[in-house]
């Protein structure tokens, strides 16, 4: 056991020491909105199905932790950890004009073992969203050319503790305790172009930190002596989360070599306010059907309330989204001797996003596709231990180039390592 416990730690350490290389974890203006991108709280492994979750549960008798959906941690019977990262490289177009950035993160770290024969808890910690961009917009008034900047940076994490309780052979429930928490730092800036001219800036900062909770259903059909078809359906509230907010407005001016001088004044300043964050209700419904072993499709709808989502009580003039998923996984044979290829699972999936920005009356909508692969490795117990990497890429895009606006597409990379395992079982001796 403490050899696998030293294999975890030194892989843990390898992604943190990774991902700690790059503070940046987003290079985008759509992030400007909201809390910044929603990452979700999908592993590789379902990510490479498009995103469905709802309904999933264990697919060829594997044991993933889906925090998306509380309820399938009843369906875990081994010891269970996930840890990774994620990288993404993304290109930013406005008319004639493109940019490219290349960030990386960790990603997650997850932990899940059985309490009883019906039940399981969870608890990790991954992003919630980030916060990331930097543009301006040049604009004449009167004679003179004024610089309008926008900067944001930051993001937030969660850490959960969830439990799932199976009901007879087909009905699971659970729910996750969640503690979102992290800071997000926004910059408004005009300048007025020519050395010694008085500069504005407007600085806010949300340190947040708070509880929230998520739950969900699964219930299972037999529709065949191998295949079962799984319904799911799973929410998070539209609580209240607590933060501290300063603001500060302060004027500023350069000197001939460009550089900036201290500020001239503060107009205004408020530190460490109290202030809140109401997070949007979300709604997700899945279905999935499955061969014990061989194969599974599924899709999922999912629908959250932004157009209630507010800051210290303000509403951000978000519009309610949508978006719809599907995907699969295939493994040809993962009891095969003779052929690793065949041992390996490859996922196929799709998605599709009505955010909820809306620019210009021009609705901002995302959609990708991805590919992954879940690579089995070997172990020292086989048959009570399983060890598996898996990958998953997506390509797609955000936005439009309608309107003036920006056309943001990506590439993201993510990795992560899963052990099964039977660390916590009680052996009886005779």
């Amino acid at each position: 056991m403490y050899k696998r416990i030293n294999y975890i730690t030194a892989i843990l350490v390898l992604v943190c020491g990774l991902s700690v290389q790059a503070q940046v974890t987003t290079s985008s203006p759509y992030s400007r909105y909201g809390f910044g991108n929603i990452k979700g709280s999908l592993l590789p492994q379902l990510r490479a199905m498009g995103g469905i979750s709802t309904a999933v549960n264990k697919v060829s008798g594997f044991n993933y932790i889906n925090m998306q959906n509380p309820a399938s941690y009843a369906g875990i019977n081994l010891t269970t950890i996930d840890i990774g990262m994620s990288a993404s490289l993304s290109s930013l177009s406005k008319g004639s004009t493109t940019e490219s950035n290349f960030n990386s993160t960790f990603s997650h770290l997850a932990f899940a073992a059985p309490v009883t024969r019906r039940s399981a808890l969870s608890f990790g910690i991954l992003p919630y969203s980030d916060l990331g961009y930097s543009y301006r917009n040049s604009v004449k008034v009167d004679t003179m050319s004024v610089d309008q900047i926008y900067q944001g940076e930051g993001g937030l994490s969660k850490a959960y503790l969830g439990y799932g309780y199976r009901f007879g052979d087909h009905l699971r429930i659970g729910g996750n305790l969640e503690y979102i928490f992290g800071n997000l730092q926004t910059t408004r800036s005009t300048e007025y172009v020519g050395a010694g001219t008085i500069n504005s800036r407007l600085q806010n900062k949300n340190s947040v930190g708070g509880l929230n909770y998520s739950y969900g259903v699964q219930y299972d059909i037999n529709v065949g002596p191998k295949t079962l078809l799984t319904l799911g359906y799973s929410g998070s509230s539209s609580g209240k989360i607590s933060s501290s907010q300063s603001f500060f407005a302060t004027q500023y001016s350069y000197d001939a070599s460009g550089n900036e001088n201290t500020a001239i004044d503060t107009l205004s300043a408020v530190d460490n306010g109290k202030s809140n964050l109401k997070l949007p209700l979300t709604h997700n419904f899945g279905i999935a059907i499955q061969q014990n072993d061989k194969w599974m499709i599924g899709a999922d709808f999912r629908m959250s309330k932004w157009s209630a989502v507010s800051i210290n009580n303000v509403n951000q003039g978000l519009q309610d989204s949508w978006g719809a998923s599907i995907g699969g996984q295939w493994t040809p044979d993962y009891s095969s001797y003779n052929s690793y290829m065949k041992r390996v699972d490859y996922r196929l999936g799709f998605n599709y996003d009505k955010t909820f920005i809306q620019i210009a009356n021009q609705d901002i909508k995302q959609m990708g596709a991805s590919l992954g692969f879940g690579f089995p490795l070997p172990s020292a117990n086989a048959g009570s231990a399983f060890y598996k990497i898996n990958f998953t890429t997506e390509v797609g895009q955000r936005g439009t180039l309608n309107n003036n606006l920006v056309k943001e597409q990506y590439i993201n990379f993510h990795l992560g390592f899963t052990l099964n395992d039977t660390w916590f079982r009680k052996y009886k001796v005779d």
